[in-house]
Protein backbone atom coordinates (compact mmCIF):
# COMPACT_ATOMS: atom_id res chain seq x y z
CA UNK A 1 0.00 0.00 0.00
CA UNK A 2 1.58 3.04 -1.06
CA UNK A 3 2.13 5.80 1.68
CA UNK A 4 -1.09 8.46 0.76
CA UNK A 5 -2.90 5.69 0.61
CA UNK A 6 -2.21 4.67 4.47
CA UNK A 7 -2.29 8.14 5.72
CA UNK A 8 -5.68 8.48 4.50
CA UNK A 9 -6.63 5.52 5.67
CA UNK A 10 -5.01 6.40 9.06
CA UNK A 11 -6.78 10.14 8.85
CA UNK A 12 -10.58 8.05 8.30
CA UNK A 13 -10.29 5.95 11.13
CA UNK A 14 -9.06 8.67 13.96
CA UNK A 15 -11.52 11.22 12.62
CA UNK A 16 -14.16 8.42 13.19
CA UNK A 17 -12.95 7.34 16.52
CA UNK A 18 -12.80 11.09 17.56
CA UNK A 19 -16.56 11.69 15.98
CA UNK A 20 -17.72 8.25 17.94
CA UNK A 21 -16.10 9.43 21.24
CA UNK A 22 -17.84 12.53 21.45
CA UNK A 23 -20.79 10.75 20.53
CA UNK A 24 -20.69 8.63 23.67
CA UNK A 25 -19.45 11.71 25.66
CA UNK A 26 -23.20 13.67 24.22
CA UNK A 27 -25.22 9.99 25.13
CA UNK A 28 -24.18 9.45 28.58
CA UNK A 29 -24.10 13.56 29.47
CA UNK A 30 -27.07 14.33 27.81
CA UNK A 31 -29.01 15.50 30.56
CA UNK A 32 -26.04 16.93 32.20
CA UNK A 33 -26.23 19.27 28.83
CA UNK A 34 -29.53 20.12 28.49
CA UNK A 35 -29.14 21.24 32.25
CA UNK A 36 -25.76 23.42 31.47
CA UNK A 37 -26.84 24.75 28.20
CA UNK A 38 -30.55 24.16 27.86
CA UNK A 39 -32.07 25.06 24.47
CA UNK A 40 -28.14 25.90 23.25
CA UNK A 41 -26.78 22.22 24.10
CA UNK A 42 -29.21 21.44 20.93
CA UNK A 43 -26.97 23.70 18.60
CA UNK A 44 -23.89 23.18 19.52
CA UNK A 45 -25.12 19.44 18.88
CA UNK A 46 -26.19 20.73 14.82
CA UNK A 47 -22.96 22.43 15.14
CA UNK A 48 -20.97 19.07 16.00
CA UNK A 49 -23.31 17.55 13.24
CA UNK A 50 -22.54 19.92 10.39
CA UNK A 51 -19.22 19.64 11.26
CA UNK A 52 -18.50 16.28 10.90
CA UNK A 53 -20.86 16.22 8.06
CA UNK A 54 -18.34 18.66 6.39
CA UNK A 55 -15.24 16.65 7.42
CA UNK A 56 -16.91 13.44 6.23
CA UNK A 57 -17.07 15.10 2.50
CA UNK A 58 -13.88 16.42 2.85
CA UNK A 59 -12.25 12.88 2.93
CA UNK A 60 -14.89 11.29 0.72
CA UNK A 61 -13.29 13.71 -1.80
CA UNK A 62 -9.82 13.04 -0.64
CA UNK A 63 -10.37 9.31 -1.74
CA UNK A 64 -12.61 10.26 -5.22
CA UNK A 65 -9.44 12.17 -6.27
CA UNK A 66 -7.24 9.05 -5.06
CA UNK A 67 -8.67 6.63 -7.19
CA UNK A 68 -9.03 9.09 -10.02
CA UNK A 69 -5.24 9.61 -9.73
CA UNK A 70 -4.66 5.86 -9.48
CA UNK A 71 -7.00 5.45 -12.70
CA UNK A 72 -5.67 7.88 -14.76
CA UNK A 73 -1.95 6.02 -13.65
CA UNK A 74 -3.47 3.05 -15.21
CA UNK A 75 -4.94 4.26 -18.12
CA UNK A 76 -1.16 6.13 -19.37
CA UNK A 77 0.68 2.78 -18.17
CA UNK A 78 -2.30 0.62 -21.13
CA UNK A 79 -1.77 3.86 -23.61
CA UNK A 80 2.01 3.30 -23.26
CA UNK A 81 1.88 -0.52 -23.35
CA UNK A 82 -0.48 0.00 -26.91
CA UNK A 83 1.50 2.42 -28.00
CA UNK A 84 4.78 0.28 -27.13
CA UNK A 85 3.17 -2.73 -28.91
CA UNK A 86 1.95 -1.19 -32.13
CA UNK A 87 5.80 0.80 -32.55
CA UNK A 88 7.29 -3.30 -32.68
CA UNK A 89 4.61 -4.34 -34.15
CA UNK A 90 5.20 -1.82 -37.53
CA UNK A 91 8.61 -2.61 -36.83
CA UNK A 92 8.58 -6.26 -36.93
CA UNK A 93 6.88 -5.77 -40.47
CA UNK A 94 8.73 -3.35 -42.00
CA UNK A 95 13.00 -3.90 -41.44
CA UNK A 96 15.32 -4.74 -44.16
CA UNK A 97 17.71 -7.83 -44.17
CA UNK A 98 20.50 -7.49 -46.92
CA UNK A 99 23.40 -9.68 -48.67
CA UNK A 100 25.78 -8.83 -50.22
CA UNK A 101 26.51 -10.76 -53.71
CA UNK A 102 28.61 -11.48 -56.93
CA UNK A 103 32.07 -9.32 -56.43
CA UNK A 104 33.45 -6.70 -53.74
CA UNK A 105 35.26 -3.88 -56.18
CA UNK A 106 38.04 -1.68 -54.80
CA UNK A 107 39.54 1.10 -57.36
CA UNK A 108 41.02 4.70 -57.13
CA UNK A 109 38.05 7.03 -56.10
CA UNK A 110 37.37 9.06 -59.37
CA UNK A 111 38.84 13.15 -59.35
CA UNK A 112 35.73 14.91 -59.70
CA UNK A 113 34.47 13.80 -56.56
CA UNK A 114 37.68 13.97 -54.58
CA UNK A 115 37.58 17.60 -55.48
CA UNK A 116 33.70 17.82 -54.65
CA UNK A 117 34.94 16.44 -51.09
CA UNK A 118 37.77 18.60 -50.60
CA UNK A 119 35.97 21.96 -52.00
CA UNK A 120 32.69 21.25 -49.64
CA UNK A 121 34.72 19.44 -46.89
CA UNK A 122 31.98 17.00 -46.33
CA UNK A 123 32.69 13.42 -45.64
CA UNK A 124 28.99 11.94 -45.81
CA UNK A 125 30.09 9.26 -48.42
CA UNK A 126 34.12 8.87 -46.55
CA UNK A 127 35.77 6.89 -44.11
CA UNK A 128 39.27 7.38 -42.45
CA UNK A 129 41.50 5.05 -41.46
CA UNK A 130 41.86 4.89 -38.10
CA UNK A 131 44.18 7.78 -36.59
CA UNK A 132 43.77 10.31 -39.44
CA UNK A 133 43.07 13.77 -38.61
CA UNK A 134 40.10 14.70 -40.89
CA UNK A 135 41.27 18.62 -40.62
CA UNK A 136 44.57 17.02 -42.68
CA UNK A 137 42.49 15.59 -45.45
CA UNK A 138 41.33 18.72 -46.27
CA UNK A 139 44.44 20.76 -45.74
CA UNK A 140 46.77 18.55 -47.54
CA UNK A 141 44.84 16.22 -49.68
CA UNK A 142 47.98 15.29 -51.41
CA UNK A 143 48.76 13.50 -49.05
CA UNK A 144 46.04 10.96 -48.63
CA UNK A 145 44.82 8.04 -51.26
CA UNK A 146 40.75 7.96 -51.82
CA UNK A 147 39.66 4.12 -52.48
CA UNK A 148 36.46 3.25 -53.38
CA UNK A 149 34.43 0.07 -52.29
CA UNK A 150 31.26 -1.00 -54.19
CA UNK A 151 29.26 -3.90 -53.58
CA UNK A 152 25.95 -5.16 -55.42
CA UNK A 153 23.63 -6.37 -52.87
CA UNK A 154 19.99 -7.57 -52.71
CA UNK A 155 17.02 -7.59 -49.38
CA UNK A 156 17.08 -11.11 -48.64
CA UNK A 157 14.07 -10.32 -46.13
CA UNK A 158 11.30 -7.06 -45.32
CA UNK A 159 11.01 -3.97 -46.85
CA UNK A 160 12.91 -1.81 -49.62
CA UNK A 161 16.18 -0.19 -48.65
CA UNK A 162 16.28 3.58 -47.96
CA UNK A 163 20.00 4.00 -46.46
CA UNK A 164 23.11 2.10 -45.57
CA UNK A 165 25.30 3.45 -42.56
CA UNK A 166 28.97 2.12 -41.44
CA UNK A 167 29.78 2.36 -37.49
CA UNK A 168 33.20 0.41 -38.76
CA UNK A 169 34.92 -1.16 -41.38
CA UNK A 170 37.73 -3.67 -40.60
CA UNK A 171 39.98 -5.54 -43.09
CA UNK A 172 42.25 -8.01 -41.79
CA UNK A 173 45.84 -8.75 -43.84
CA UNK A 174 48.56 -10.87 -42.00
CA UNK A 175 47.19 -10.34 -38.62
CA UNK A 176 46.84 -7.00 -38.93
CA UNK A 177 43.36 -4.79 -38.78
CA UNK A 178 42.95 -1.93 -40.91
CA UNK A 179 40.09 -0.13 -39.15
CA UNK A 180 38.33 2.72 -40.74
CA UNK A 181 35.60 5.36 -39.35
CA UNK A 182 33.63 8.02 -39.74
CA UNK A 183 34.49 11.96 -39.33
CA UNK A 184 33.47 11.40 -36.03
CA UNK A 185 33.09 7.90 -35.49
CA UNK A 186 29.06 8.16 -35.82
CA UNK A 187 27.66 6.59 -39.10
CA UNK A 188 29.15 7.10 -42.38
CA UNK A 189 26.65 6.86 -44.48
CA UNK A 190 26.99 4.64 -47.67
CA UNK A 191 25.90 6.09 -51.35
CA UNK A 192 22.99 3.36 -52.73
CA UNK A 193 23.47 3.54 -56.75
CA UNK A 194 20.98 0.86 -58.78
CA UNK A 195 22.68 -0.85 -61.83
CA UNK A 196 19.92 -0.13 -64.92
CA UNK A 197 22.10 -2.88 -66.82
CA UNK A 198 22.38 -5.75 -64.43
CA UNK A 199 19.18 -4.74 -62.08
CA UNK A 200 20.83 -4.53 -59.15
CA UNK A 201 21.73 -2.34 -56.61
CA UNK A 202 25.07 -1.35 -55.31
CA UNK A 203 26.44 -0.36 -52.51
CA UNK A 204 29.44 2.39 -52.27
CA UNK A 205 31.75 3.42 -49.50
CA UNK A 206 35.08 5.66 -49.98
CA UNK A 207 38.03 4.96 -48.08
CA UNK A 208 40.46 7.12 -47.11
CA UNK A 209 44.10 6.68 -45.90
CA UNK A 210 47.80 8.03 -45.66
CA UNK A 211 49.76 7.65 -49.10
CA UNK A 212 52.22 5.69 -46.73
CA UNK A 213 49.58 3.22 -45.82
CA UNK A 214 50.34 -0.45 -46.82
CA UNK A 215 46.60 -1.07 -47.06
CA UNK A 216 46.01 -0.68 -50.52
CA UNK A 217 48.55 -0.05 -53.24
CA UNK A 218 46.32 0.53 -56.47
CA UNK A 219 49.58 -0.96 -58.58
CA UNK A 220 49.40 -4.18 -56.81
CA UNK A 221 46.90 -7.16 -55.99
CA UNK A 222 45.92 -6.47 -52.48
CA UNK A 223 44.91 -9.56 -50.45
CA UNK A 224 43.15 -9.76 -47.49
CA UNK A 225 42.03 -12.64 -45.07
CA UNK A 226 38.73 -11.11 -43.99
CA UNK A 227 36.20 -8.35 -43.84
CA UNK A 228 33.72 -7.29 -41.56
CA UNK A 229 31.28 -4.56 -41.44
CA UNK A 230 29.72 -3.24 -38.77
CA UNK A 231 26.35 -1.98 -40.90
CA UNK A 232 23.06 -0.64 -39.88
CA UNK A 233 20.21 -0.90 -42.42
CA UNK A 234 17.48 1.40 -42.99
CA UNK A 235 14.03 0.60 -44.57
CA UNK A 236 11.78 2.91 -46.53
CA UNK A 237 9.44 3.37 -43.67
CA UNK A 238 12.31 4.31 -41.22
CA UNK A 239 12.71 1.09 -39.17
CA UNK A 240 16.80 0.30 -38.27
CA UNK A 241 18.38 -2.77 -38.32
CA UNK A 242 22.20 -3.19 -37.22
CA UNK A 243 24.37 -5.44 -37.28
CA UNK A 244 27.63 -7.06 -38.15
CA UNK A 245 28.45 -8.24 -42.01
CA UNK A 246 31.33 -11.16 -42.78
CA UNK A 247 32.57 -11.52 -46.08
CA UNK A 248 33.61 -14.38 -48.04
CA UNK A 249 35.77 -13.95 -50.67
CA UNK A 250 38.05 -14.59 -53.67
CA UNK A 251 41.01 -12.87 -53.51
CA UNK A 252 41.54 -11.11 -56.77
CA UNK A 253 44.84 -13.19 -59.09
CA UNK A 254 45.22 -10.06 -61.38
CA UNK A 255 44.63 -6.58 -61.43
CA UNK A 256 41.97 -5.09 -64.18
CA UNK A 257 42.62 -2.67 -67.04
CA UNK A 258 41.66 0.35 -64.63
CA UNK A 259 43.49 -0.49 -61.36
CA UNK A 260 40.60 -2.47 -60.09
CA UNK A 261 40.68 -4.72 -57.65
CA UNK A 262 38.28 -7.80 -58.16
CA UNK A 263 37.25 -10.12 -54.86
CA UNK A 264 34.58 -12.78 -56.28
CA UNK A 265 31.89 -13.06 -52.90
CA UNK A 266 31.53 -16.62 -51.97
CA UNK A 267 29.08 -16.32 -49.39
CA UNK A 268 28.15 -13.56 -46.84
CA UNK A 269 26.35 -13.73 -43.48
CA UNK A 270 24.71 -10.95 -41.42
CA UNK A 271 24.26 -11.27 -37.70
CA UNK A 272 21.63 -9.04 -35.90
CA UNK A 273 23.19 -7.10 -32.87
CA UNK A 274 20.07 -4.94 -32.22
CA UNK A 275 16.86 -3.63 -33.98
CA UNK A 276 14.82 -3.39 -35.51
CA UNK A 277 13.81 -0.03 -34.30
CA UNK A 278 11.67 2.99 -35.77
CA UNK A 279 13.78 6.32 -36.20
CA UNK A 280 13.27 8.92 -38.42
CA UNK A 281 17.36 9.03 -39.25
CA UNK A 282 16.19 8.64 -43.45
CA UNK A 283 14.86 11.69 -43.30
Amino acid sequence: MKKSNKIIFVLIIMTGLIVFLISLVFLYAGDELDQLFNVIGIRVVALFLSFVSFLSSILFSLLILLHNKTTVKINDDTNKRAELFRELSFASSNYSIIDFIDRMLLYNESERYIERFIEKKSSTFHVFEDGIDVKDVFNNPNQYSFISMKIPFRVVEGKMVSMITFDKLCFERDEQDYIFYSENKEEARAFILYNERTKRNNMIINLVMPKESKFYNSAEINRYSKIKIYINIYSLLGVKIKGNSELYFTNPEQIEGDNTNTYAINSSNFLITEGPKITMHNE
